[in-house]
């Protein structure tokens, strides 16, 4: 997993509330099991009409927000059903982090799994985000996970709260399998002992 320590990016405003998992990625989408390819059908109902074309309307088909790699969104992101597609879907596309008031509780411990930084912020903080959102290419915000601030395009900060220990992984790029592998020392001393006892 890919470490996440700052990023800087223009952030892309979507003001839409209850985005549920569904909306991040249909379930048409669903039967695959890999991590990659599935940018392009993230939102893609909001993103694409009918005949296949794009909406222009839609955030991320404007020139500014193509490349975003902050997502700024509505109240209660992510909730719905369990699938983890949807992270999978943000990071293929190059969303990293994405910044609300709350999340779906699945889908938060979902985000720190596959190397997203979600991050809860007041209603306050939010319009505020919201605003440099909204000027597009000209304002990019910088997130520094080690001292937790949002640095705004005119200087000001947010600073945000996170759980240290998803602090820890999300610094180092540790998913399940790299907390495993840093006590592989441990276990392989462990597994050499049961064998002693085998053979005993």
């Amino acid at each position: 997993m890919q470490p996440f320590t700052t990023l800087t990016s223009t952030p892309a405003p979507l003001k839409v509330i209850n985005v549920d998992t569904d909306m991040i990625i249909p379930k048409q989408y669903l039967k695959t099991i890999k991590r990659t390819g599935l940018g392009t059908a993230l939102f893609s109902e909001m993103r694409y009409k009918e005949d296949g074309s794009e909406n222009p309307d839609f955030v991320l088909n404007q020139p500014a927000y193509r490349k975003s790699e902050i997502l700024v969104a509505g109240d209660n992101f992510g909730c719905g059903s369990s699938r983890e597609h949807a992270p999978w879907a943000l990071l293929d596309f190059g969303i990293r982090c994405v910044i609300s008031t709350s999340f779906a509780d699945i889908f938060y411990n979902n985000c720190f799994k596959n190397g997203i930084l979600p991050i809860k912020v007041s209603q306050e903080d939010l319009d505020k985000l919201f605003d440099d959102a909204d000027r597009g290419s000209n304002a990019t915000l910088t997130i520094d996970l080690e001292t937790q601030t949002i640095k705004g395009p005119d200087g000001g900060t947010v600073t945000f709260e996170i759980d240290p220990f998803r602090k820890h992984c999300l610094l180092n790029g540790l998913d399940d399998i790299g907390l495993t592998m840093e006590k592989a020392t441990k276990i392989d001393a462990y597994e050499e002992k049961l064998k002693a006892r085998a053979w005993a």
